[in-house]
């Protein structure tokens, strides 16, 4: 009889990682660990039958004293934990993003010192030169098309960096890295407001608001004309899993190819709402590249598998969970509220972050960084 794995789950209170540790509940794995830095009541979704790691004195994977401790006598660790969100934080947020590098090394180091056998980390789309996606009519980027590295100013570096590190520790120490470079993850049971949200579940919440105000407008970032592909939860769950446990070395896409514009993906909204809404476009906003797309060409080649939702009915399944959990807060007379986006510093900061008026007084470099970071 095989020995029971003992996983372990950083990022767990956030979208991605919640799905993913449901899924290992479902597949009937008894030793898991999740960890947060969010107090287990912002969670978006807790399981009393694992062990679980929240708020910043227990949950805070930039402490390596805790990033030892969660990762001893683990077999597998998924580091998903990393600051950011939608493109209205990360291109206010660059500094706040970039310390997610202590995340990652320590969560590494832990991990290769505790001797676990596969450590997977999440990277992302953001790690492409930038002037391969110059034109919504964009080829599909290929893993080769990250290098001469031009990527997302702050997010993107870090996430190549942590990438190469990576490399390097499965070179140097033998621990099995695997990554995968996320594109535009989406799906019930994640952020859906406050600032860190990403554009189907903002796009969702703005349709919903304008058919429960009765202002039927919605406000647009950039020109709609912007493209993406966009991958379901589901279909991510599963690719993590398949690319840890597989031979893959390299950084590998993991997004769906199925490309749309942002006008597109509101077209795909209003037809689930059953509403036409004026359109509202806000040129000075956060609107990312022109275009990025996922070349699955190579995940196809290795898996002969790569995500396969069609993003109509990801979207509808995605509306319905956003408006299922807009009436449990909202009235109609309180919608209009939740009409737009905003995209200022620190939107809904995690605790320790930093960011306050008054941080501007202290050492740029102690910013972000945890209480009682080097000591013994």
């Amino acid at each position: 009889m095989s020995k029971q794995p003992t996983i372990v789950v950083t990022g767990a209170g956030g979208f991605i990682g919640g799905h993913l540790v449901a899924d290992f509940r479902r597949q009937g794995v008894r030793n898991i660990r999740a960890v947060d830095i969010k107090p287990l009541d912002e969670w978006y979704q807790v399981f009393s039958d694992v062990e679980n790691h929240a708020g910043p004195a227990d949950g805070d994977a930039r402490d390596f004293r805790l990033c030892r401790r969660f990762c001893k006598g683990a077999t597998d660790v998924y580091q998903l934990a990393a600051d950011m969100g939608g493109m209205g934080f990360i291109e206010n947020n660059k500094a706040l993003c970039m310390l997610s590098v202590l995340t990652n090394t320590h969560m590494l180091l832990a991990s290769q010192e505790a001797g676990a056998e596969r450590f997977f980390f999440s990277s992302s789309a953001c790690v492409y030169n930038a002037e391969k996606q110059l034109d919504p009519n964009v080829t599909a980027l290929a893993e080769a098309d990250a290098y001469p590295a031009l990527p997302e100013d702050g997010y993107g570096w870090e996430k190549l960096f942590s990438e190469r590190m990576c490399r390097h520790f499965r070179e140097d120490f033998g621990i099995q890295t695997r990554v995968a470079r996320f594109h535009n993850v989406y799906g019930p049971h994640g952020t859906w407001c406050g600032g860190r949200e990403k554009a189907p579940a903002a796009i969702c919440r703005k349709v919903i608001a304008a058919k429960a105000s009765g202002d039927h407008s919605i406000e647009i970032w950039g020109d709609g004309t912007q493209t993406r592909s966009f991958m379901y939860i589901d279909d991510c769950v599963q690719g993590i899993q398949k690319i840890t446990h597989s031979e893959i070395l390299e950084p590998i896409n993991l997004g769906s190819s199925e490309l749309v514009t942002i006008n597109q993906l509101v077209d795909i909204a209003e037809d689930i709402a059953g509403i036409r809404l004026e359109r509202r476009y806000k040129l000075d906003a956060p609107r990312g590249v022109a275009g990025r797309n996922s070349d699955n060409t190579k995940i196809r080649g290795y898996l002969g598998w790569e995500p396969s939702t069609r993003l109509r009915d990801g979207i509808a399944a995605t509306y319905r969970w956003i408006e299922g959990e807009f009436r449990k807060d909202y009235t109609p007379e309180a919608a209009k509220q939740l009409a737009t986006s905003g995209f200022s510093h620190g939107s809904k900061p995690i605790p320790g972050d930093g960011y306050m008026k008054e941080s501007r007084h202290m050492d740029t470099w102690k910013q972000g960084i945890s209480s009682g970071y080097g000591e013994a």
